[in-house]
């Protein structure tokens, strides 16, 4: 029977990336992922600042229900690859200009105004579009509080993609598994050898980490040694 394994990375206060959590289920939703979030806190995860997530269904609901504080950024890649599916081929290239102008201002309030600019130039044909925007806003819109540096690391889920990608690799090859426990024993060897490239935090993190510590005073204790 297929199984999903999902996994948690985390980007720690030096800027290193780190597999924390590894977890195999047949179907996702709000009772799975309370338990993956429980299980984070019970095994030590004391505060998650940013979370960046990628619409999982009940994922961002569990996320507050254990870690009330955590700001919860919607991926924007994967919401424009949504939204795009319904959008007629011939459409495309007109309503990615638009589209962009929202995703890409400079402030909430003018990407608000974008938005609006969207839905009357494009919401009668494509109304469903624009209401999962609309719908999702609050979730989609948090990193534009943040500086660019933040921003960067935190509007699209790419780096866990591109993660899962080199996984894939090792998995295919492998076809049919006997038990989760063996397709958990390759992820996890697998993950050894890629995390030994991971020893460099992204650029200006020691800019980054500490306009973090000032959004999030108290929170997080800064310490700049790598």
């Amino acid at each position: 029977m297929p199984r999903a394994v999902y996994t948690i990375l985390a980007l720690n206060t030096h800027g290193i990336k780190d597999v924390i959590g590894i977890y195999i289920s047949e179907s996702e939703g709000a009772n799975f992922w309370l338990q993956v979030l429980a299980d984070l806190s019970n095994r030590g995860v004391k505060d998650i600042l940013i979370a960046s997530i990628d619409g999982l269904k009940g994922f961002g609901e569990a996320i507050r229900t254990i870690f009330p504080l955590t700001e919860v950024q919607l991926c924007i890649v994967h919401q424009v690859r949504n939204s795009l599916r319904y959008v007629s081929y011939k459409d495309r290239k007109a309503f990615m200009q638009d589209l962009k102008q929202v995703y890409k201002s400079v402030t909430k309030q003018l990407a608000e105004q974008k938005l609006d600019e969207l839905e009357s130039s494009w919401g009668k044909k494509y109304p469903l579009v624009i209401k999962s925007w609309r719908v999702n806003w609050e979730e989609l819109s948090a990193f534009f509080k943040y500086p660019e540096e933040i921003r960067r690391i935190i509007y699209t889920t790419n780096v866990i993609e591109g993660f899962h990608r080199q996984i894939r690799k090792v998995t295919k090859t492998k076809g049919a598994f006997t038990n989760e426990n063996s397709l958990l024993k390759l992820i996890y060897l697998a993950i050894r050898n890629i995390s030994k490239k991971w020893t460099m935090p992204p650029r200006h993190w020691h800019q980054t980490v500490s306009q973090l510590s000032v959004f999030f005073e108290g929170r997080m204790k800064l310490d700049l040694r790598v």
